[in-house]
């Protein structure tokens, strides 16, 4: 592990349905068994004309009457309050009882949108709005913009629990409003206001600007994410955003729109990390748009390379645009805190960068950490902050290992302090076990999958040199105590993770450590699926213990890609045979006496039958792309039992990867 020197931080107007009635025929079926489709809302018209609208000399609120649109006048509100808010409303809208999500504007009414209200507006919103170009953002937590709503779209897919948290029921989720306002029909809840944030780019520790377009670090953002609003239901407070919902002033000059590809990999992926078991943003829902187009560059059919080996799309393809809602407690990274320290930290900082700097800080505690320290100085509290963030990071990476999954790209802006896994881009789950596998083209060595626990380490180092912005030079071996604290955890958990897959009880077991020490080497050489190996391990366990080599390793031929030579087999044997001894004195040392059997539950219990693998999931998007969603709705269904046996869909989903999928284009690698 490292020990890094503990620093100072020195579109046309559309028309309108009648009356916002968009008729397709809704009726009230399962999420999982049909498409949800609507024509496009006249709500959009205003947007067309932002460019236009009169600014008010007092800043504080106008109203422009949009005629001819639907019959009726259709109202439209910008209230600024000093700055501070950026409200679009539509009274028409709320008139049809068939375009509103009651239980989302009651959950709003008592809901204080905490980073609207706690933290600070870009002072220079007013004068760029509507924001949808890019800029520097020199000051503030927040730029208020408006979503890029998307046309003639459809609902594919919701999440019936995530609906449920959100206190939405499912006539909501199936209704029209429902699509309407998450694919970024703001004014359907006209008690929700929408914003981006601006955070830091740090990698593997070391903390970048020329990524920036302007080489100072105030470009850098929610270039495609817009958040539309925080909820509290049932005592827990959850933030809505829309991934793919159009342009900010980080957009770093992308188009802001997301594609059906890696929307429904998104979606997919991070409600199967939940049922997985790990700390993961939600997925809501997935809507695609039947006429809006992005380019984005891909890979021709015959794109492959030598396994090991990665390469960039060679060609620019059209694809879907589509908006996927995730949600979280919050979406406050270690970047949004890096941000302001470094401003914060620079000689020439201002008044006003010291005391939004103090607020980001604040607010972490608030919105991830309420219980740590309460009632102490927000020194003191920070500080012990940092220990609870060790802990849940190291837990989230130590299930990243679990499950095979590396993210791929694991900079401190994509590192959430609540521990819980976002950004599902550049990730993959591992097909055949290789310590230093990612599928982004891009990852390097330092984001592969068995270097994810140092990776995170760095992005803690990020977050604890930025919370330590707030101390004194007297709190600098406190510091390097907390550091240290945090490698440990960190390394722990990711050693602990491979005694829990091994069947092992005893916490710090020496003797499974020492297995793992041996088993790694042989899987690296063997060519061996992951997912497949582990599971049937559950298997091996129930073998009885005079068994042959023949009988112990059988279970285990279907997870090896290449047929293993006769040596590589009794090197196989060899090491089951001591595992089961091992296994089995711990299992009796622990007071359980469930024997085998008790084994393999645990097994079961800890190692997944079916994670999202890449080559399932290109499936699902091809034939979305082709119209048929089924598979999304299926593999939804699959992921939300990853540990059960499923045997319906066992011979379709557990089983190796394709041949193609080691060395395809889009399938192996991916950029």
């Amino acid at each position: 592990m490292f020990s890094p020197a503990l620093g100072r931080l020195a579109g046309p107007v559309e028309q309108p349905c009648s009356r916002w009635r968009c008729n397709f025929g809704m009726s009230a079926v399962s999420p999982l068994a049909s498409t949800v489709h609507r024509t496009p809302l006249a709500f959009r018209a205003w947007r067309s004309l932002g460019s236009t609208l009169p600014r008010c000399a007092n800043r504080s609120a106008f109203t422009c009457t949009l005629a001819a649109m639907t019959g009726t006048a259709v109202g439209l509100a910008h209230s600024l309050r000093g700055g501070r808010r950026l409200r679009y409303l539509c009274s028409s809208l709320c008139a049809d009882s068939e375009l509103q999500l009651s239980s989302l504007q009651g959950a709003a009414g008592k809901t204080e949108q905490s980073w609207l209200q706690r933290l600070t507006p870009d002072p220079e919103a007013e004068s760029f709005a509507p924001n949808k170009e890019a800029r520097q953002v020199r000051s503030g937590h927040y730029v208020p913009v408006a979503p890029s709503a998307l046309s003639n779209v459809r609902l594919v897919i919701y999440s019936p629990p995530v609906a449920s948290m959100l206190g939405i029921s499912v006539e909501e989720a199936e209704s029209e409003a429902f699509t309407a306002f998450f694919s970024g029909e703001q004014g359907v809840v006209p008690a929700l206001e929408s914003w981006c944030t601006p955070y830091a780019l740090s990698i593997m520790g070391q903390r970048q600007v020329s990524n920036c377009p302007f080489r100072t670090g105030n470009g850098y953002g929610d270039g495609r994410a817009i958040s539309v609003g925080e909820v509290e239901v049932n005592g827990q407070r959850w933030e809505m955003q829309l991934k793919g919902a159009g342009r900010t002033p980080f957009c770093r000059g992308g188009d802001g729109r997301s594609v059906l590809r890696s929307s429904i990999r998104e979606f997919l992926a991070s409600e199967a990390m939940h049922n997985l078991g790990i700390g993961t943003t939600r997925g809501l829902c997935l809507i695609v748009s039947d006429s809006e187009m992005a380019a984005r560059p891909w890979y021709s059919d015959g794109a492959s390379a030598a396994v090991g080996i990665k390469r960039d799309p060679d060609r620019m393809i059209m694809e879907p645009c589509a908006i996927a809602t995730r949600v979280a407690p919050s979406f406050l990274r270690v970047g949004h805190i890096d941000l302001f320290a470094r401003r914060a930290a620079s000689p020439e900082a201002s008044a006003t960068a010291q005391a939004e700097y103090r607020q980001i800080i604040e607010h972490a505690l608030f919105r991830e950490y309420p219980d740590v320290a309460p009632g102490k100085p927000l020194e003191q509290r920070a500080l012990a902050m940092l220990d609870v963030v060790a802990e849940r990071i190291a837990a989230m990476v130590a299930g990243w290992l679990r499950v095979g999954f590396c993210q791929g790209n694991f900079n401190a802006d994509n590192c959430l302090i609540s521990g819980n896994t976002m950004d599902y881009g550049p990730f993959g789950f591992m097909d055949s076990y290789d310590p230093l596998f990612a599928k982004w083209t891009g990852s390097g060595d330092h984001y592969a999958f068995l270097n994810q626990p140092g990776a995170a380490c760095m992005n803690f180092y990020i977050l604890l040199t930025s919370v330590g912005v707030l101390l004194d030079k007297a709190a600098e071996p406190k510091l390097k105590e907390v550091m240290q604290g945090a490698q440990q955890k960190i390394k722990a958990a990711a050693d602990d993770t491979f005694r829990l897959k091994l069947g092992f009880v005893q916490p710090g077991s020496e003797v499974a450590a020492k297995l793992w020490q041996d088993l790694e080497p042989l899987m690296r050489k063997s060519d061996i699926d992951y997912t497949i190996f582990w599971r049937q391990l559950a298997v091996v366990v129930t073998e009885p213990r005079d068994s042959d080599e023949s009988t112990l390793v059988a279970p285990l031929m279907d997870a090896f890609y290449s047929s293993p030579s006769p040596e590589l087999l009794a090197e196989w044997a060899s090491w089951l045979q001591q595992w089961l001894t091992e296994v089995d004195v711990d299992e009796q040392a622990s007071g359980d006496g469930g024997g085998p059997m008790a084994i393999s539950t645990r097994l079961r219990a800890t190692n997944p039958k079916y994670v999202p693998r890449e080559w399932m999931l290109a499936a699902a998007y091809e034939e979305a792309e082709r119209g048929n969603f089924s598979l999304v709705h299926e593999l939804y269904a699959l992921f939300s039992r990853p540990y059960d046996e499923q045997p319906e869909l066992e011979a379709k989903y557990f089983r190796r990867a394709p041949n193609e999928a080691l060395t395809k284009g889009g399938l192996a690698y991916f950029s």
